[in-house]
C-alpha cells in the first residue's frame, strides 16, 4: 500500500506548470502531506526532503527575471509567462524566423538540474515520434539554458475534457489506447516520462492524442524513479480511471478532480460509476494494480507500458457511436369531419377554378395554306419510301428461304486469348497485416466477416486522425488471404463501406508459408472506390493474396476503412 500512495504523490504533487491545473495541483499537494503524515513518522519525512534537497533540489534559485518581448538567440519573442516554479519558468513565445507558436523552458546555466534538462530535451529530440510534442531547440546561451518545443493552440488538455464530464467508451478506448502504444515506444528507447498528468496529454481537433514534456518536465523538476515503466503505467492507469469516472483514483483531489472517498481503498471503475464499459474498467485496474489490490481478478497486473497496450490491443472491438441524425418533422395533423350522408365517403375538396387558354386561330394567310400543303407533301412522299423498302426487304427473305444454309460454325480467330473461367476460389484461412505498427494487429477477431459470404458483416481497420494516409503512421495496412494451396488467380473483388483506394499484391508461388514483409508480395493491380474489381495484367498463380490499403475514407472523428466482402476468382 506504501507504494501506491508514494506513486500518487508523485503524480499529484508535480503539476505547477499549468495555469489551468495549478489550483487542483495545490490542493492535491496538501491532500498528498496528510497522506504521508499517516504513512511514515515525521523524522522520516524530514529525513527524505533532506535526501532530496542533496539530490539537486534548490528551492531558493530564482527564475531569471525575464519579460514580455525579451527574445532569445535574436529569434524567439517571449511573449507570456505560463510557469514559474522552483528557478524555472516556461513561457509562451513567437519564433520571429518561422513565424510560429513556440514554448519555451528556461533556467539559469548554473541550476544544479540545467545540465540534465538539456540532456533530456536533446534525447527527446532525437526520438522524433510525432506522438510527442517535439522538441524543437536545446540551447546553452548568456548564461541561460533554453528548451524551445511546439505550441499546439488547436488542441485541448485532457484537464478541459475530464472536466466537462466522463468520456464515453469508444474515446476512453483510443486515449488509453494510443498513450500506451506511446509510451511503449518511448521506453524501448531508454525515454521515460514520469510526469504523466492530464496537463501533459493533449488531444487534437481530429481526435489524436499527443504527449507534452516526455523526459523533460521529470528533469525540470529533478523527477526520478527506480522503476519508470511501473510508475508511467500507473499514471496511464490513473488517466483511463479519470476518463471512465471523472474521478482520481486517489483518496486526495488532483486537477480539477475529486478523489475516492477515504478508507475504502482502490475501487474498480465499475463500481464507482454505473455504465463503465466492463473490459476498460478492467484495464484501468490491470494498470493500477501495485499493491494486490486486484489479485482477486483472473488476469494479472500490467506492469510496463507495452503490456498495457498488448492488453488493450486483445480486448474486443469497440465500436464509435453512431451518428445522430435529426429526425424528419413529422406531417400536419388534419382534422376529419364527419357530416350527415357523408360518413365513409372522401370529402371533395374546392377546385380552383383553371383559366381558360383559347388556342389562336389556324393560318388563314397565303404563306400558311402554302406551307401546308408542302408538310403533306412530305409525308405522302415519307410514306410511299418506307412502304418500297418493307416490301424489298420481305423479297430478300423470301430468296434466302430458297437458299441452304452455311451449318458449320464459325472458327474463332486463332490470336485471341483464352478467357478466365470465372470459377471461385476458396479463401482458407486469413489474417490482418500491420507490418508497420508495435503490435501488428489490426482488430484480427473480425476478420473472417470479409468473406464469410455475409455483406452485412466487415472488418475495419483501427481509426486515424490527422489524414486519410493512416495519420502519416504507416503505409497502409491490409489483409493476408491463404488459398490453401497454389492456385490461379485471375480478379479480386472487393466491397468496401466509403471510398477506399487499395491494391492487391500475391507472393510467388514458391512461398509455403504467410510472409511477414511487405516487400515479399508483388503488386498486382490498384484501384480506389467502394466496389472494386482488381484484375492482373495475367492470371497469377499463388497461394497468399495480400489486400492491402492505401487511403482511407472519411469517419466520424478521423478516417477509417472497412472491407464487408471479398471473393477471388481464377
Amino acid at each position: 500500500m506504501a507504494e501506491r500512495s508514494t506513486a500518487a504523490v508523485d503524480v499529484a504533487d508535480n503539476s505547477g506548470d499549468d495555469p489551468l491545473t495549478a489550483k487542483a495541483d495545490k490542493a492535491a499537494t496538501d491532500g498528498v502531506a496528510e497522506a504521508q503524515k499517516k504513512a511514515v513518522t515525521t523524522a522520516e519525512a524530514t529525513e527524505s526532503k533532506a535526501g532530496e534537497r542533496k539530490n539537486g533540489e534548490q528551492p531558493s534559485i530564482t527564475a531569471p527575471e525575464l519579460h514580455s518581448g525579451h527574445k532569445l538567440a535574436r529569434r524567439y519573442r517571449l511573449e507570456e509567462c505560463v510557469t514559474r516554479l522552483d528557478g524555472f519558468s516556461s513561457w509562451r513565445a513567437v519564433d520571429e524566423k518561422l513565424r510560429r507558436a513556440v514554448g519555451v523552458h528556461i533556467l539559469p546555466a548554473d541550476h544544479s538540474r540545467a545540465r540534465s534538462v538539456l540532456a533530456a530535451a536533446r534525447s527527446a529530440a532525437l526520438l522524433g515520434d510525432p506522438r510527442f510534442v517535439q522538441v524543437l531547440d536545446a540551447v546553452e546561451e548568456n548564461d541561460l539554458v533554453y528548451v524551445v518545443h511546439e505550441w499546439l493552440p488547436d488542441s485541448t488538455e485532457l484537464t478541459a475534457l475530464l472536466a466537462a464530464g466522463p468520456m464515453e467508451p469508444h474515446d476512453a478506448y483510443q486515449l488509453v489506447s494510443q498513450v500506451s502504444q506511446a509510451m511503449a515506444a518511448a521506453h524501448r528507447e531508454g525515454l521515460s516520462h514520469l510526469r504523466l498528468t492530464p496537463s501533459a496529454v493533449l488531444r487534437s481537433s481530429t481526435g489524436q492524442y499527443r504527449i507534452r514534456g516526455l523526459a523533460v518536465n521529470a528533469a525540470l523538476r529533478g523527477i526520478s524513479a527506480e522503476r519508470p515503466q511501473r510508475t508511467d503505467t500507473e499514471a496511464i492507469g490513473a488517466l483511463l480511471y479519470a476518463a471512465l469516472t471523472q474521478r482520481w483514483p486517489y483518496e486526495n483531489d488532483a486537477y480539477g478532480l475529486s478523489g475516492l472517498p477515504k478508507g475504502v481503498g482502490l475501487l474498480a471503475p465499475d463500481q464507482v460509476r454505473a455504465g463503465v464499459h466492463r473490459g476498460l474498467s478492467e484495464i484501468a485496474m490491470r494498470a493500477l494494480a501495485n499493491d494486490g489490490a486486484t489479485a482477486s481478478r483472473q488476469e494479472p497486473p500490467c506492469t510496463t507500458p507495452d503490456e498495457l497496450a498488448k492488453a488493450v490491443a486483445a480486448m474486443p472491438r469497440i465500436r464509435p457511436p453512431e451518428p445522430e441524425f435529426p429526425l424528419p418533422a413529422p406531417p400536419e395533423y388534419q382534422r376529419t369531419t364527419y357530416q350527415q350522408g357523408t360518413y365513409g365517403r372522401p370529402q371533395q375538396r374546392p377546385v380552383a377554378a383553371q383559366p381558360v387558354v383559347i388556342p389562336p386561330p389556324p393560318l388563314q394567310s397565303r404563306t400558311g395554306r402554302a406551307l401546308k400543303w408542302a408538310v403533306s407533301a412530305l409525308l405522302i412522299a415519307a410514306l410511299g419510301l418506307g412502304s418500297w423498302q418493307i416490301a424489298d426487304r420481305l423479297l430478300d427473305q423470301d430468296k434466302g428461304a430458297e437458299t441452304p444454309q452455311n451449318t458449320q460454325p464459325q472458327q474463332e480467330p486463332d490470336n485471341k486469348e483464352p478467357t478466365a473461367d470465372g470459377k471461385p476460389v476458396t479463401i482458407v484461412d486469413a489474417r490482418d497485416f500491420d507490418p508497420q505498427s508495435d503490435d501488428g494487429r489490426e482488430n484480427p477477431e473480425d476478420i473472417k466477416n470479409t468473406y464469410d459470404g455475409d455483406p452485412s458483416t466487415a472488418w475495419t481497420t483501427m481509426r486515424y486522425e490527422r489524414n486519410s494516409k493512416f495519420g502519416n503512421l504507416k503505409d497502409g495496412v491490409g489483409i493476408i488471404l491463404d488459398l490453401g494451396k497454389v492456385q490461379q488467380v485471375a480478379k479480386v473483388e472487393v466491397a468496401f463501406h466509403g471510398i477506399t483506394s487499395v491494391e492487391v499484391r500475391t507472393t510467388p508461388e514458391n512461398f509455403s508459408s504467410q510472409p511477414d514483409r511487405i516487400d515479399d508480395f508483388t503488386r498486382q493491380a490498384a484501384q480506389s472506390g467502394t466496389q472494386v474489381n482488381l484484375t492482373p495484367a495475367k492470371p497469377v498463380k499463388t497461394r497468399y493474396v495480400l489486400v492491402w490499403l492505401t487511403d482511407l475514407p472519411s469517419v466520424p472523428g478521423g478516417f477509417r476503412g472497412e472491407i464487408s466482402d471479398i471473393k477471388i476468382t481464377s
